[in-house]
C-alpha cells in the first residue's frame, strides 16, 4: 500500500484507528472455544465488524506462531481476509544479518502478503535493508516502547561515535549527547523515506511525541498502548499529528475482547465506532484550526 492511499483511507473515514488482532485462544467467546477454526471464524467476525471504523489491522504473530502450522495457517487465512482497502501490518518484530532478514521479507511480504512489518533496528542497516528493497510495502522501526524495560536501553543517554568510529569523549560532547531512541531515529530515517517507513511509539510516552516529532515530522507512526494499556487517544493526537495526519493508533484488547458473549463482534463495533467519533472529531478540530 502507497503511502497516497493510506492517506487517503483516513481521509475517506476520518480515522487513524488501527484494530489489533492478538487473538489469545484462551480468551475467545465460549462459544467458539474448540471449534473448529475457532481463530479464524473470531477474526473474520471481528473484520467484518470492524471495517469501516479503521484503516489498519495489526496481527501479532506470536499469537499464531504458538499454535504451530494450525496458527500460521489461521494468520494466512485472516490476512487473505482482510479487504485490500486496509494495510496489512505484521507485528513481528523481525530483524537479523542481511540474509535471514531477506528470508523474512520474503515471508511477511510474499508468503503472507502483508503490508507492512514491524522491525528491530538493534542489528544495523543491513538486517533492516531487505525490508526495504520491497515496493509499496513498509517497514516499522522499533523506536520507543511503552513497557518499563524500555528505559534499560531505549532512554537511557548514549556517548556518539564520530565519523571514523573512534568514540567522542564524554565531556566534549556538551548538549550533542543523546537518548538512544533519538540515535535510532536520525540514523534508520536516512535508511528509507517517509513512504517506506514507519516508527513504533508507546502510547504512553505521549509527552515524548513532541520531541520524536522534532526528529522525523513527516513519518507516520505506529502507537500501540491506547486503551487497556493506559495511552490517551487525546495526547497521542495532540503530540503526534502531523499535516498528512501520520498516525496509526492501534487498540487490541479493548475492541477484540469488548464483550466475551455471543455479541462479541457487534460490541466490537461499538468500541470501534467510538474510537473512529473520537478521531473524526480530533481531526475536525485540529485542521480546522490550522486554517484560521
Amino acid at each position: 500500500m502507497t503511502r497516497e492511499s493510506l492517506i487517503e483511507q483516513i481521509k475517506t473515514k476520518q480515522s487513524y484507528l488501527c484494530v489489533g488482532l492478538d487473538t489469545d485462544t484462551t480468551k475467545l467467546p465460549k462459544h467458539l472455544q474448540g471449534t473448529p477454526n475457532a481463530v479464524v471464524t473470531f477474526n473474520k467476525a471481528i473484520i467484518d465488524a470492524t471495517k469501516d471504523f479503521c484503516v489498519a489491522y495489526k496481527i501479532n504473530t506470536a499469537f499464531y506462531e504458538s499454535q504451530g502450522v494450525k496458527g500460521w495457517e489461521a494468520m494466512m487465512e485472516t490476512v487473505d481476509y482482510i479487504p485490500a482497502t486496509h494495510l496489512k501490518i505484521a507485528d513481528a518484530k523481525r530483524g537479523d544479518i542481511g540474509n535471514t532478514s531477506s528470508q523474512y521479507a520474503k515471508t511477511f511480504f510474499e508468503t503472507i502478503p502483508f503490508d507492512a512489518i514491524t522491525v528491530a533496528p538493534y542489528m544495523g542497516e543491513d538486517s533492516i535493508r531487505p525490508f526495504l528493497e520491497y515496493e509499496n510495502k513498509w517497514t516499522i522501526i522499533l523506536a520507543l516502547t511503552s513497557n518499563p524495560g524500555s528505559y534499560d536501553f531505549q532512554q537511557n543517554i548514549v556517548t556518539p561515535f564520530s565519523e571514523d568510529l573512534t568514540l567522542i569523549p564524554h565531556l566534549a560532547l556538551g548538549n550533542t549527547e543523546k537518548r538512544l531512541y533519538e540515535q535510532v531515529l536520525e540514523k534508520t530515517a536516512k535508511w528509507g523515506s517517509i513512504n517506506n517507513l514507519m516508527y513504533v511509539v508507546g502510547a504512553t510516552r505521549a509527552s515524548d511525541l513532541e520531541n520524536i516529532r522534532s526528529i522525523i515530522p513527516d513519518h507516520f507512526l505506529l502507537v500501540p498502548g491506547v486503551g487497556f494499556q493506559g495511552g490517551s487517544l487525546e495526547e497521542v493526537s495532540t503530540y503526534g499529528l502531523n499535516k498528512d495526519i501520520g498516525l496509526l493508533v492501534n487498540a487490541s484488547r479493548a475492541i477484540i475482547y469488548a464483550s466475551h458473549l455471543e455479541n462479541f463482534a457487534e460490541e466490537a463495533a461499538e468500541i470501534a465506532k467510538q474510537y473512529q467519533t473520537e478521531m473524526s472529531l480530533i481531526i475536525s478540530t485540529t485542521f480546522s484550526a490550522q486554517r484560521k
